[in-house]
């Protein structure tokens, strides 16, 4: 089956994504086929299952060359706090600042069916951040101060309309945090 990538507005991506209760051959297919997708949108590190229209607790990453995958994952302990410019590729051409913590521990199920765990910090635990908000329907516009939330939707209706972006590189906008 053919997937692609659901934008902002899909109402897949504000419904919360269901549990993994076993790991089968179809859903082996489906890890395979969101490398796929992750791989042809040519600037993600990281897709979560909803973000092609799939309601499951699964999201694939390749940060350094290293395919991974989690099914179920939550995240059971996080500590301190970063700011870093996140995008989403469901949100495609915005770039915000946003607060998250600096390092989580992650728990979840792999491939094998075996529960792992994994420590990690700034981009990777960002990212597990991300995309475990995709898994329970949040996306970075409910994690935005009310005045940035405001901006950026101005700024992704501009993208979204084909309107030329507002900054000085064209083709993505950056909002800071204030």
């Amino acid at each position: 089956m053919a997937y692609s990538i659901r934008t902002y507005g899909d109402p897949v991506l504000k419904t919360k994504a269901a549990e993994i209760t076993d790991v089968d051959g179809k859903l082996v297919r489906l890890v395979n086929d969101m490398f796929d997708v992750l791989y042809e949108s040519d600037l993600g590190i990281a897709l979560a299952a909803p973000q092609i229209g799939v309601q499951k607790q699964i999201f694939v990453w390749d940060l350094e060359g290293e395919q991974q995958v989690i099914f179920n994952p939550e995240i059971v302990e996080s500590d301190g706090e970063w700011v870093y410019e996140e995008g989403c590729l469901s949100i495609p051409g915005l770039y915000v600042e946003l607060v998250r913590p600096k390092t989580v521990l992650l728990k979840g199920v792999d491939i094998n069916g075996d529960v792992v765990e994994r420590e990690a910090d700034e981009i990777e635990a960002r990212m597990f951040q991300h995309e475990l908000d995709h898994l329970n329907g949040v996306l970075m516009f409910d994690r935005m101060t009310p005045d940035q939330r405001r901006e950026a939707m101005d700024e992704y209706r501009r993208i979204s309309e084909g309107r030329p972006a507002r900054s000085a590189d064209g083709d993505r906008r950056r909002l800071r945090l204030r």
